[in-house]
C-alpha cells in the first residue's frame, strides 16, 4: 500500500523509537556502507540493469531489478522467531516513480517466496508487512525493486516491530589502547550518525594506553560532535578485561533502576553504525535477557565473514570452532552450488560472542558477577560460558557486524599467546570438570609441536602460563599487569619470537630457497618420533630455507636446521634455528610442569572454583581500579 508516515528527524522519532508512532526501529535499509572499503553488494545487488546505491538512496533505471539479500539487506526472521515473541515485521520506505516493490522470504532451504507486493506510481510511502512465522529452522526476510519502463527511487527504509522499548538505556563502552587514529575513526562513525546517538544513553571512551587520546588535536573536534553523550576516562592498564569491564562496572553502580545495558565496542573495527541500531533491537525484544553479540567480518578481505556462531573446548584450549552449519571464513559476495548467495539462511545457535561488539545486559551481570581479571583473550569465552550455566543465551546475529583484522593474519608466537593458554587453563577450571587426561594430553601436545618446530619462545610461554595457572587464584590479584611485563620479558631472550624485514637479512640465495610443504602425515606420532631423531642425530635434511606461513607446519619445519619462515601477517620472517641447549633446558622444563600440572592440577581447579565468587565480584574490580 502507499500511505504518507512523518519522515525520520521529525517529532515522531525525537523519543528515538523511529518513523512510526509507537513502533521500535529494528534495522534500518542502508543500500551501501559506509566507505567504498565495504563492497555494496554487501548491503543491496543489482541483479540486472543499472542502479546507482547511496547509503540512504537508491535510484534504478528502466529494466533495473535490485535485491536486498544480503548481508546487511536481510532481516534474519529465524533469530527473530527463536529468540523472541514478536508476532510480525513492518517495512517502511519512502518511494517516488513507476516500478515494483517486493517484500520476499526465504524458506528454511533457502528457496524464496513473495510475502506481499506494490506497485508504485508516484511518490508516497510503501508500508508492508511480514509475519514472523515460519522461520524457525531458517530463512529471513528482504526487499526487491523492479524497473521495467521507468526509473524508481527508494530511500528512508525502516524495519520495525510494535509496542516495544529497550529495558534500559544503552552505553557504548569502548576500550582503548595506543590506537588513537582508530579510535577517533570509531568515534567519528558514531558521531556522524544523529538516528544512532538519539538511541543511546552515552559513549564511555576508557582509555588505558601510554598515548592518552584527550593529548590529540583531532580528539577536541569528534569530543565537541558527541558532546554531553561522551565519558572519557584514563585508568591503567589492566587490559581489554579491565577496560570493557569498567563500562560494566559504572553501568551497575547504583540501584537496579538506574541500571544501563551496555553496548562493548573494540576501538581499533571499522564501524557501520548500523549496527547499534540493529543489537538494541533485537536486544530489547528477547523473551529473557541475551548477550547480543555483533559478528566479526574481515578487514582486509571485507566481503568475507570470519565465522557465523562458534564454540570453545576450553580442556584442549581451543577456541573458534565453528558451530556445524556456521559459515566459516565464508564469502558473502559468493553462490553456492544452486546460483544462491551466500548467506545464513539456517540458524545456527552461538555458544559466546566475541567482543569486538557485543550488548550485555545489566540484569546478567546483576545475576552472574562480573569478568574475570585477566587482562584479555577468554574473557569474553568464560562470561558467555557462565551466562549461559546461569540459563542467559548468546545470539550472534547476522547482518550486525564490524570489520576486524583478520585474525589469519596475526602470527600465533605472539606474548599474548600466554594470556590465551594462561586464561584457557583458567576457564578449564572454572566451566568445565577439568579432565586432567584432556588438559595435560593438550599440554603435552602442543609443548612437542613447539619444540620440534623450534619456536623454543612459543614453548616457554606456554610453559610459564602451565607454571602460573598452578600458582592460583592469587596471580589474578593485580589483574595481570604484572604478567604482561613478565612474558614479554621472557620472549624477548628467544629471537624467532620476533619478524624482522627480510631486506635486512643477508641471505646467501643458494641456502634461501623456498620449499613448500608436502600433504600432511598420516601417522602424526610416528612423524614426531622421526623427527626427534633427526634432530638429535644430526641427519637433518635441509641446512637452511624458506617457508611460507601457511606451510610452517611442525612436521615440516622441523627438517631444517634453520628456516626462514614467513610472519602471518607477511611483513618480515622469523628466523628458527635448531638449538641443541635451549631443547634440553626446556624439555627438563617441560617434564617438571607437566608432572606438576597432571598431580596438582585438579586441586589446583578447585581452588580457582573456590575463588570464582571474589575474582567476579564487584569489590574487586573496585580495588583494581582505585589501584590507579
Amino acid at each position: 500500500m502507499l500511505d504518507t508516515v512523518p519522515r525520520a528527524g521529525t517529532d515522531a522519532d525525537s523519543a528515538g523509537t523511529g518513523p512510526v508512532p509507537g513502533r521500535l526501529v529494528v534495522q534500518r535499509g542502508p543500500f551501501a556502507g559506509p566507505t567504498r572499503r565495504v563492497p555494496e553488494d554487501l548491503y543491496s545487488e543489482v541483479l540486472r540493469g543499472v542502479a546507482e546505491r547511496d547509503r540512504e538512496r537508491l535510484h534504478l533505471v528502466p529494466g533495473t531489478h535490485v535485491t536486498t539479500n544480503t548481508y546487511w539487506g536481510r532481516f534474519h526472521a529465524t533469530y527473530w522467531q527463536r529468540w523472541s515473541a514478536v508476532p510480525s515485521v513492518q517495512v517502511s520506505l519512502r518511494v517516488g516513480g513507476h516500478g515494483h516493490v517486493w517484500l520476499m522470504a526465504s524458506d528454511t532451504n533457502k528457496v524464496a517466496r513473495a510475502v506481499e507486493h506494490v506497485t508504485v506510481d508516484g511518490d508516497g510511502t510503501v508500508t508492508m508487512s511480514g509475519p514472523i512465522d515460519r522461520f524457525l529452522d531458517g530463512g529471513g526476510m528482504w526487499l526487491e525493486f523492479v524497473t521495467e519502463t521507468g526509473e524508481l527511487t527508494v530511500s528512508d527504509v525502516y524495519w520495525t516491530v510494535g509496542d516495544r522499548e529497550p529495558a534500559r538505556p544503552v552505553t557504548v563502552t569502548i576500550c582503548t589502547y595506543n590506537r588513537v587514529a582508530d579510535c577517533l575513526e570509531t568515534l567519528r562513525a558514531l558521531a556522524g550518525d544523529a538516528y544512532v546517538l538519539d538511541r543511546i544513553a552515552g559513549v564511555r571512551v576508557v582509555d588505558q594506553g601510554s598515548d592518552p587520546l584527550e593529548d590529540h588535536a583531532d580528539f577536541a573536534a569528534v569530543a565537541a560532535s558527541l558532546g554531553a553523550k561522551l565519558t572519557y576516562q584514563r585508568q591503567p592498564n589492566l587490559g581489554g578485561a579491565g577496560g570493557f569491564t569498567r563500562g560494566l562496572w559504572e553501568a551497575t553502580a547504583g540501584t537496579p533502576a538506574e541500571d544501563h545495558d551496555v553496548l562493548l565496542m573494540d576501538d581499533d573495527v571499522l564501524l557501520d553504525p548500523e549496527i547499534v541500531i540493529r543489537l538494541i533491537g533485537f536486544g530489547a525484544c528477547t523473551t529473557r535477557p541475551t548477550i547480543v553479540g555483533g559478528q566479526m567480518l574481515n578487514l582486509l578481505h571485507p566481503g568475507h565473514l570470519h565465522i557465523s556462531a562458534e564454540f570453545a573446548m576450553p580442556e584442549h584450549l581451543r577456541v573458534g570452532i565453528p558451530v556445524p552449519g556456521a559459515l566459516n571464513e565464508g564469502f558473502l559476495l559468493g553462490r553456492d552450488e544452486r546460483d544462491l548467495p551466500t548467506v545464513q539462511d539456517r540458524r545456527v545457535d552461538t555458544e559466546y560472542n566475541g567482543w569486538w561488539s557485543c550488548l550485555i545486559p545489566a540484569p546478567i551481570v546483576r545475576a552472574i558477577g562480573y569478568p574475570l581479571p585477566v587482562f584479555f583473550q577468554w574473557d569474553d569465552i568464560e562470561y558467555g560460558y557462565r551466562a549461559r550455566e546461569h540459563g542467559f543465551p548468546t545470539v550472534s546475529l547476522p547482518g550486525a557486524g564490524v570489520w576486524h583484522a583478520d585474525f589469519g593474519w596475526k602470527d600465533w608466537d605472539e606474548w599474548h599467546r600466554y594470556f590465551n593458554q594462561r586464561n584457557g587453563l583458567i576457564t578449564a577450571a572454572l566451566r568445565t570438570g577439568f579432565d586432567r587426561r584432556k588438559v595435560t594430553g593438550t599440554v603435552v601436545s602442543l609443548l612437542g609441536q613447539y619444540l620440534i618446530g623450534m619456536q623454543y619462545g612459543l614453548a616457554a610461554t606456554l610453559l610459564t602460563a602451565v607454571e602460573d595457572f598452578l600458582e592460583g587464584p592469587q596471580v589474578l590479584d593485580d589483574g595481570s599487569a604484572a604478567a604482561a611485563a613478565k612474558i614479554r620479558r621472557i620472549r624477548s631472550a628467544y629471537p624467532e619470537t620476533a619478524p624482522v624485514p627480510v631486506s635486512e637479512l643477508d641471505l646467501d640465495p643458494r641456502e634461501s630457497v623456498v620449499h613448500l610443504a608436502p600433504p600432511p602425515p598420516s601417522r602424526l606420532l610416528a612423524t614426531w618420533a622421526k623427527r626427534v631423531l633427526l634432530q638429535t642425530t644430526g641427519r637433518l635434511p635441509f641446512r637452511s630455507g624458506m617457508v611460507p606461513a601457511g606451510d610452517a607446519h611442525w612436521w615440516f619445519v622441523s627438517l631444517f636446521e634453520k628456516a626462514i619462515v614467513t610472519d602471518m601477517a607477511e611483513t618480515g620472517v622469523r628466523i628458527r634455528e635448531y638449538d641443541r641447549e635451549r631443547l634440553r633446558e626446556l624439555s627438563s622444563r617441560a617434564v617438571r610442569a607437566v608432572r606438576r600440572l597432571r598431580s596438582e592440577g585438579p586441586a589446583v581447579a578447585r581452588q580457582w572454583k573456590d575463588a570464582e565468587p571474589r575474582l567476579t565480584d564487584r569489590a574487586t574490580w573496585t580495588r583494581l581500579y582505585d589501584q590507579g
